[in-house]
């Protein structure tokens, strides 16, 4: 068995960035979530004009979206150039639905957790942000995510992993969301979450039979800032629906005892393997130059 200087480090640098993952996510605190921003989707009144990717598209220095509806055709998914799409569903009666979907900027985020060096950060405001100049590429926060929101530019020579960012700086001046503010039916309305959960029971509550009695989004990953509700099948529209309730880094927190003894054993671990590997080829080495002596002795 034979590691290489360059082999070994390679090693213990993959061994190291998996439990810094795991460490960095066991200390990130879960946001209790019930002051921050949430946008409330109400499918019954999105009419599908998609002024929401326009401005989603516009806002984020995009490629603008297809004029054609006849993209809604299909179901669609976020892209890395493509950071929200509305898809649409079709009732038994024949009513159509659309329905918006992004990053659900979860209130204890997996992708955040998951993030080694915090490139991925859920800040104080609420939005689950990216910094690309922090991202080491280790796609962790692609596997961490329930709703696979996260996408990687696998084309570009200068990777970044790309996803909604909630509009935070336009948030940080006060504003709404790009979307939410081009929104021209009401089905996109911007608030507090809390009071957001209060007005999507209060329309399920007070017209009986016209919703599935669900706020998607309350419970789901451990609550999202992104909240539907809806009067169709929920996998219709696009949206996950076997996220677990509990949050993503909860799950995960009985296995980050770990760490500390991965941190522990691999270190001396790898340094043996690669000493033992460096004495067998100095004794090799030593043996060839013996009978080379011998074979001109």
């Amino acid at each position: 068995m034979r590691i290489g200087r360059r082999g070994f480090f390679k090693i213990a640098a993959v061994t190291g960035g998996a439990a810094g993952a795991a460490s960095a996510s066991a200390a990130l605190p879960h946001a209790e979530g019930t002051d921050t921003p949430g946008v409330l989707v109400d499918t019954t009144l999105c009419v599908g004009c998609r002024a929401c990717e326009a401005a989603c598209a516009e806002k984020n220095a995009l490629p603008a979206p297809p004029a054609s509806d006849d993209v809604m055709r299909q179901r669609r998914d976020t892209a890395p150039q493509v950071f929200t799409v509305v898809n649409r569903a079709e009732k038994e009666d024949g009513t159509v639905r659309f329905a918006k979907k992004q990053c659900m900027h979860c209130l204890a985020p997996g992708c955040a957790s998951a993030c080694p060096v915090r490139a991925m950060d859920k800040t104080p405001a609420g939005p689950v942000v990216y910094d690309p100049s922090k991202c080491m590429g280790c796609r962790y926060c692609m596997i961490a995510c329930p709703f696979d929101v996260p996408k990687y530019e696998y084309d570009s020579w200068k990777p970044r992993v790309r996803k909604c960012g909630f509009c935070a700086d336009r948030q940080a001046k006060g504003l709404k969301p790009a979307c939410t503010e081009v929104c021209p039916s009401g089905a996109l309305t911007f608030g507090h979450r809390a009071e957001l959960i209060e007005l999507a029971k209060t329309r399920i509550y007070t017209n009986p039979g016209k919703y599935v009695p669900h706020v998607y989004g309350e419970h789901e990953a451990g609550g999202t800032s992104w909240l539907y509700i809806t009067d169709v099948d929920l996998e219709k529209l696009a949206l996950r629906t076997d996220v677990p309730e509990k949050d993503i880094p909860s799950l995960v927190s009985g296995a980050l005892g770990a760490p500390p003894f991965v941190m522990t054993l691999w270190p001396p671990l790898l340094m043996g393997l690669y000493a033992f590997s460096r004495r067998r080829d100095t004794v090799e080495g030593d043996a060839q130059e013996n009978a080379k002596e011998d074979r001109h002795g």
